[in-house]
């Protein structure tokens, strides 16, 4: 199962969460209080290693506004909430989607893309919010061909009965590695250690 690291914004994060095993890393530029600048990711992400992936989180944008994010911070994924654009852009895309009541009716509408990401339904902000969604509510025996990512809530504490209930791809966290608003290192440590 891999991990990613969502809702970075310092290098000392980045090259720890790379160093404890991390195969993603996620950067918010949608309105956040994770946001970083498309400048500031390229610059604390300059001596990942290729094999480590850095992931954009965008909500609704624009084509254009991916495009250009994805040249500044050299993404080499985004991950989409909300509305998604109808072309189709250079980099893989991971279709977020909100656990509720009409999941499943959802997934039989899902657009092309190779990676799914079920996180809780939307509150303030879309996502990043350290809620859990009903695990109850998703069916991903129905799905094929596509990789899964799990969020919403995951911790160290929690993210093995994520993986026993749904054997994702991987598992996505952000809140959940976090004390006070701000990345903890022990945590970001203790959940890398219990995925890999």
């Amino acid at each position: 199962m891999k991990a990613k690291i969502c809702g970075l914004k310092t290098k000392e994060h980045v090259d720890l969460a790379v160093t404890s095993g991390a195969d993603y890393l996620g950067f918010v530029f949608a309105e956040s209080k994770r946001r970083i600048t498309p400048e500031k990711a390229k610059e604390i992400t300059l001596n990942v290693p290729r094999k480590v992936k850095k992931i954009g989180v965008f909500v609704s944008p624009s084509y254009e506004e991916v495009e250009t994010i994805i040249q500044q911070a050299n993404l080499d994924m985004v991950q989409i909430h909300g509305a998604l654009m109808t072309e189709k852009v250079s980099v893989p895309v991971i279709r977020a989607i909100p656990v509720n009541h009409a999941i499943q009716a959802a997934l039989s509408q899902e657009p092309e893309t190779e990676f799914l990401l079920f996180d809780a339904p939307p509150q303030k902000f879309v996502g990043g919010n350290g809620e859990v969604f009903d695990w109850q509510q998703l069916d991903t025996s129905i799905i094929k061909n596509k990789k899964v990512f799990i969020a919403g809530g995951l911790t160290a504490e929690n993210v093995l009965q994520a993986k026993k209930r749904f054997n994702p791809y991987a598992v996505d966290v952000s809140s959940g590695v976090e004390t006070n608003g701000v990345k903890d290192p022990a945590k970001i440590v203790a959940f890398l250690k219990k995925v890999i």
